[in-house]
């Protein structure tokens, strides 16, 4: 038992470091023909859907070739910032699929549906320039990691009020004054 499990954790560390090593120009081509077709057989899938199954197929279809482009090129040319284009391009995928399935909503759920999803892509993305400062080896690393994780949680703060803001706007009266008045304490916004 002990010997499989050793080969196993082996198996999976040469698997990340493999990964982790930089592709030669030719694998880099065969990779981005693979991205390619493998959009485009996501697509024809989404042919045969209709109204926004479609369009969330699509955008789902989409956003798998961008963050496999990101990471292909991660992989080509290994370095903080093309780790972060990685997140971001993470990031603004799952943003671009969730708003597509808050089409299915109305009124204020699909406004609520949509402010959540910029906020948790405005999280991610902000959480990818932190990473990228951390990982940047300067001198004044620690500074600017500091000022970045101060620049994100400003970021996250703002984008999760909106969404906190915006289901405060289904009640009304006092009701709707005391949940506004408990986001903006919540989330430090004036």
């Amino acid at each position: 038992m002990k010997t499989k499990l050793a080969m196993l954790t082996l198996a999976v560390s040469l698997a990340f470091a493999g990964n982790a090593m930089a592709l030669t120009k030719e694998e880099y081509k065969v990779q981005k023909d693979r991205i390619e077709a493998d959009y485009k057989a996501g697509k024809d899938k989404c042919s045969t859907l209709s109204a926004n199954a479609k369009d969330i197929c699509q955008a789902e279809a989409k956003g798998s070739e961008k963050v496999a482009k990101a990471e292909l090129e991660a992989q080509y040319k290994p370095s903080p910032g093309h780790d972060k284009k990685v997140r971001d391009a993470k990031a603004d995928a799952a943003y671009d699929v969730a708003k597509e399935k808050c089409d299915d909503l109305a009124g204020n759920a699909k406004d609520v549906c949509v402010k959540d999803a910029k906020a948790a892509r405005t999280t991610a993305k902000a959480d990818a320039k932190v990473n990228k400062a951390a990982a940047e080896g300067n001198k004044d690393r620690a500074e600017n990691v500091a000022e970045a994780r101060k620049d994100a949680n400003a970021d996250k703060n703002e984008a999760q009020y909106k969404a906190a803001k915006e289901r405060c706007d289904t009640l009304s009266g006092a009701a709707k004054d005391s949940c506004q008045n408990d986001a903006k304490a919540k989330f430090g916004m004036k």
